[in-house]
């Protein structure tokens, strides 16, 4: 078993000065955890692994392919491998778990 508190890995996300810190990688999934603050820019493209993304904290819009919807604490939602997809509109400071299957490289 591995257990993760949310609060030290955002602390280790940030003090790594990125937006992004895989804490996890399996050999069918891996794990990870994001963060973007109002009015910066989501750089993220298409991945090979289908993903999981849910929302810890904070309040934006997410667009997956041609789709767009708010996003905020508690909503889950699942992107296609291959589908384009961003955050934007980020009103709020946004955490987000992200799971993908399989993991990524």
């Amino acid at each position: 078993m591995k257990v993760f508190r949310l609060d030290r890995l955002d602390a280790e996300r940030a003090a790594q000065d990125g937006a992004y810190l895989r804490f996890l990688k399996e050999r069918t999934m891996s794990a990870g955890l994001y963060a973007l603050s109002p009015g910066e820019t989501d750089t993220q493209g298409a991945h090979q692994q289908d993903e999981l993304y849910q929302v810890i904290s904070g309040r934006a819009s997410l667009t997956v392919g041609e789709e767009t919807c708010t996003v905020g604490r508690g909503s889950v939602v699942f992107v296609p491998a291959g589908t384009p997809h961003r955050f934007h509109h980020i009103t709020e400071e946004l955490r987000v778990l992200v799971v993908f299957s399989p993991p990524e490289s």
